[in-house]
């Protein structure tokens, strides 16, 4: 069964337009799980869209075969030290949402 995977980041809203700061540490950080993903088997599609009432907030929609594709993926320890630091940078955990098409 195909699901998707719903993931919200939101970027935090510093003084002064400071988050553009950010993005030198942020941007390498997402093309690397992006690209680990690419390589897990059951990854179908991935991709990341920016909220348009709320420029801070991205949602990154992944395809993957099965829910056991994704949720091996998700276990995986090199997923988690990205993320962390993904987290780290955002100063907010990542949110999740899995959804099926039954």
């Amino acid at each position: 069964m195909t699901i998707r995977v719903l993931m919200v980041r939101k970027m935090p809203r510093l003084f002064g337009g400071m988050e553009a700061d950010l993005l030198p540490q942020l941007v390498p950080l997402l093309e690397d799980a992006r690209e680990l993903a690419f390589r897990q088997p059951g990854y179908i599609s991935g991709e990341t869209m920016r909220n348009v009432a709320d420029p801070y907030e991205y949602l990154v929609i992944s395809t993957w075969k099965s829910i056991e594709d994704w949720e091996r993926w998700f276990a995986k320890p090199e997923r988690k030290e990205i993320e962390g630091k993904i987290d780290s940078v955002l100063g907010v955990p990542t949110e999740y949402r899995v959804y099926s098409y039954d």
